[in-house]
């Protein structure tokens, strides 16, 4: 396979030679300095099938008791990742849907409406879904403790030999973007969970938790602690993989009843084993493409400029979970 410049939108495939929006190019070289680039596989057909391929393109096999992380998407928010989109590779593994509840007061707080929102948009009874907080929570270390000291998550993750990470990349209204490193962090935290990494560590409850929200980079840098944790937990990162899928992205996260508007057009569908990688490849597609008719990417970078948003990023690098340096295949070839 050969390295995909991406049509011309990015001028080259490591992220850490040259200035991006959001960063100076100087303390990025630094950052990446020794580091061996990743490989991050893209295609632009997002169908049943291409993610299937590009899941197979990562050489990872997904074995034993698999977990399909997504997000199962908020009552009245239609952008969640579709049934009929990752049927195919959820089948071909086995493997179950898993989520948490939420810790904001929306409809998948308590685990009778979440249930009902996974029937409602066809999750259940089409897979076997499980909600991991459902029966409680326990705590798995964190190398990083800067501000959480531990990470709080679904009692059911005990439950799985590997999981794939599988978010859906748009925005968010508190960390500037959502893709596998919030997908792992906060969607695999049980509500407590949350709240731990929501208030950098300040409680541990979500009762209370939002008069406790307000150190943002504190924020940031506790949701790449919790995800260097999960990627943890999954054999020091052997057991686990990630992939974001690019469409019906809104400046805002699934987890928002009444969205923005898309004004994005759909771009694909990127694979990794690094999260870090991954996630930056996505933000780079989206600061480096040229805005068109129907087109703008003017919003969505402005929300994630404003919430310091690739901070999450940077610091996930720092931690060691992964680099930010990276080679793009395209699997279409």
């Amino acid at each position: 396979m050969t390295a995909l410049l991406l049509a011309g939108m990015l001028t080259t495939i490591s992220c850490g030679n040259k200035k991006t929006a959001q960063g100076d190019s100087q303390q990025q070289q630094t950052d990446t300095i020794g580091r061996i680039a990743a490989k991050v596989y893209v295609t632009r057909d997002i169908s049943p099938e291409s993610l299937l391929k590009i899941y197979k393109a990562l050489g990872r096999q997904a074995t034993g008791r698999v977990a399909v992380k997504i997000s199962t998407g908020e009552n009245n928010n239609p952008n969640y990742l579709k049934p009929e989109l990752i049927g195919m590779l959820v089948d071909s593994v086995n493997g179950t849907i898993v989520e948490c509840n939420t810790a904001y007061d929306g409809k998948r707080t308590t685990f009778e409406n979440h249930w009902q929102v996974i029937r409602e948009h066809g999750f259940s009874p089409r897979f076997n879904v499980d909600l991991m907080d459902e029966e409680g929570e326990f705590n798995i270390p964190v190398q990083d403790s800067t501000n959480i000291k531990y990470d709080i998550v679904g009692n059911h993750l005990k439950n799985y030999d590997f999981m794939i990470n599988l978010a859906h990349f748009k925005g968010h209204p508190m960390g500037g973007f959502g893709g596998v490193l919030k997908n792992a962090s906060i969607g695999v935290a049980s509500a407590n969970g949350k709240a731990n990494i929501h208030t950098a560590g300040y409680q541990q409850v979500v009762e209370g938790m939002w008069g406790h929200v307000g150190n943002q980079d504190g924020f940031l840098e506790s949701m790449a602690a919790a995800a260097q944790a999960v990627h943890d937990y999954f054999g020091n990162g052997e057991r686990i993989l990630y992939i974001d899928v690019m469409n019906n992205m809104t400046v805002d996260c699934d987890c928002v009843d009444q969205p923005e508007p898309v004004k994005l057009m759909d771009y694909g569908i990127l694979a990794s084993l690094d999260p870090v990688a991954l996630d930056q490849a996505c933000v780079d597609i989206i600061f480096n493409m040229q805005p068109s008719e129907g087109n703008d990417n003017a919003p969505l970078i402005q929300r994630i400029r404003s919430l310091h948003g690739t901070h999450t990023i940077e610091w996930a690098e720092k931690i060691g979970l992964g680099t930010r340096k990276y080679e793009l295949f395209n699997i279409d070839q």
